[in-house]
């Protein structure tokens, strides 16, 4: 079990699927909110969780004041999780749970978000990785904060030209990489 750390629904538990997911650790949210919370990024945003798994990143986002989360994922199984976990904390008016791949998603959405979350496998092929983050970057609002959640050994992000890296930081195995897209 995962907890939701600060906000309204501080201290309520998620649901995390059985396997074929990689929750992220508590201290590596902690710090991803922080900075989210300090940069004032999230008060009535519209945010994106990409690759949500059990959705514990854009549920955190909610419990911090974004207005709406849409979540994407394509595992059968953690989808039922997180439809699980969006009705249990009682979510559901300010979220949409798309079961989907992501590029195939980020290609025909028609949103505009103001916070994108990416956890993806650490595994992910970088090209894959980099078509997602282009696709991505068509879809955000001017200024708009994206986090991406990958491993330390992958190395720089691939980021498209219309996302501005700001800021990375390691934890152990984890690599936090923070852009801003450019107007």
């Amino acid at each position: 079990m995962t907890r939701i750390i600060a906000g309204e629904l501080g201290g309520r538990r998620v649901a995390v699927p059985a396997k074929g997911t990689r929750p992220t650790t508590d201290r590596v949210r902690e710090a991803l909110f922080s900075r989210l919370d300090h940069d004032d990024a999230l008060r009535g945003a519209r945010v994106l969780d990409v690759f949500a798994g059990s959705g514990a990143l854009g549920l955190e986002a909610l419990s911090r004041g974004a207005r709406h989360a849409t979540f994407v994922e394509s595992a059968a199984a953690a989808t039922r999780v997180l439809q699980g976990n969006v009705r249990d904390l009682g979510v559901a008016s300010r979220s949409r749970v798309v079961r989907e791949r992501a590029l195939p998603y980020l290609t025909r959405a028609t949103e505009t978000w103001d916070v994108a979350l990416l956890d993806p496998p650490y595994d992910i092929a970088r090209d894959d990785l980099a078509a997602v983050l282009a696709a991505l970057a068509t879809h955000l609002a001017p200024g708009a904060a994206v986090v991406l959640e990958w491993a330390t050994r992958a190395g720089d992000a691939p980021w498209p030209p219309e996302l501005e890296p700001v800021r990375d930081k390691k934890y152990g195995e984890t690599r936090l990489h923070w852009a801003q897209h450019v107007d």
